[in-house]
């Protein structure tokens, strides 16, 4: 039975092994190389000129990036229902005033934060913000600004099945660990809060890698050839809890969201539309008279008194039998999010974290009886998971 696992582990003994690389190199004649590297490779004809081409070029990544990835080690208090102990996680360098990010799940209940930078200085570091709704915390050190060297960040939305990915963190606690391999699915949807007990609400856009992520990885990060960051790495599925080859991280596109606020404010505040919704399938296509290719998402329930309450979103008010399951049928269809196709209630999710702010007014096309019209609907604050 596969599991989803967050990858910050759990120290029983835990020893560190510092082996960073303070070269500074640029990147980009070697990017080159990586992809012609990669090129030779696709048509059969890969050379040991190459092979060392690509090997520079992974090489320059490492370089210019693991000076940024610091290891966070936390003491956590006991609770009723943990012994409390120590954990290990991974962060980055976000800017020069000491402000370095990581997972919230990295450092959430500790007592204690401290920071080993690349070269094996250690610092105390202090809680700034934290967001469990993104799994995103801020926290921030006082050193020598030599050490304080930021994150270059890429444009996750851009991102392609097949991209070179190149993971650096501590897993297990050993520092400075880099593992390759390839971005390996993208637009994926994971739970934002695996201890909610209020509303449950998911992280959109999520990156899939085989790159290896194993536990203490959380926190770091997923970079593209050009050593910038794609992505913040986050959990993996496994049946053990050790890499499987599906790995995944908050994409950067929520990461430079979200960042900025927990610096400023010490939280985000998450657009909220307040409905759940579920994606149309040829099955209540069927049930609802509709083209048996249609695509969009369908309104299960509204929230009373919520944003999409109050534009006059309606809710399906019936049922059908699907595969021996009572499935929701008859509410609105989103199809469109500010003019943006919307294909699944996926895209709906994503639309909403990329674009969308609290007390933005946006237009959604929506099929309603067959027939469509658009709703302005003015988005709210998300109440808290």
């Amino acid at each position: 039975m596969l599991k989803y696992f967050r990858v910050t582990a759990v120290v029983l003994a835990m020893v560190l092994i510092v082996t960073g690389c303070t070269a500074q190199q640029k990147t980009s004649a070697n990017t080159t190389a990586a992809t012609t590297t990669m090129t030779s490779a696709t048509t059969g004809s890969q050379s040991p000129a190459s092979v060392s081409g690509l090997e520079s070029a992974i090489e320059a990544v490492y370089a210019a990036a693991n000076p940024s990835v610091v290891n966070i080690q936390v003491l956590l208090a006991a609770t009723s229902t943990s012994p409390g102990g120590a954990a290990l996680g991974s962060g980055f360098v976000w800017d020069t005033q000491g402000d370095i990010v990581t997972n919230n799940h990295v450092i959430d209940g500790a007592t204690r934060i401290t920071v080993t930078f690349y070269d094996g200085t250690i610092v105390d570091a202090t809680l700034v913000g934290t967001d469990v709704d993104s799994d995103l915390a801020v926290i921030k050190v006082s050193a020598n600004t030599a050490l304080l060297k930021p994150v270059t960040m890429a444009d996750s939305t851009q991102v392609q099945v097949g991209q070179l990915a190149v993971a650096i963190g501590n897993p297990f606690g050993f520092q400075g660990t880099m593992t390759v391999g390839f971005i390996s699915g993208i637009g994926r949807l994971l739970p934002s809060n695996l201890n909610a007990t209020g509303p449950s609400y998911s992280i959109p856009d999520v990156i899939q890698t085989d790159a290896s992520i194993n536990p203490g990885n959380s926190g770091g990060i997923l970079l593209d050839s050009a050593a910038k960051v794609l992505g913040v790495t986050q959990s993996i599925e496994s049946t053990s809890g050790s890499s499987s080859g599906v790995g995944f991280a908050i994409p950067s596109a929520i990461v430079k969201q979200v960042v900025p606020a927990l610096i400023s404010t010490g939280h985000y505040t998450h657009p909220y539309l307040g409905i759940s919704a579920s994606s149309l399938n040829p099955d209540i296509n069927a049930a609802m008279n509709l083209p048996a290719d249609q695509r969009g998402a369908l309104v299960q329930t509204v929230t009373s008194g919520g944003p999409a309450d109050k534009a006059g979103l309606k809710a399906s008010a019936n049922q059908t039998t699907i595969n021996g399951q009572s499935v929701p049928i008859g509410g609105d269809v989103i199809v469109a999010f500010n003019g943006q196709a919307v294909r699944s209630s996926d895209d709906l999710i994503t639309f909403l974290a990329r674009s969308g702010s609290v007390g933005q007014t946006v237009t959604l096309t929506i099929l309603r009886n067959g027939s469509q019209t658009q709703l302005s609907v003015t988005l709210g604050a998300r109440p808290n998971s």
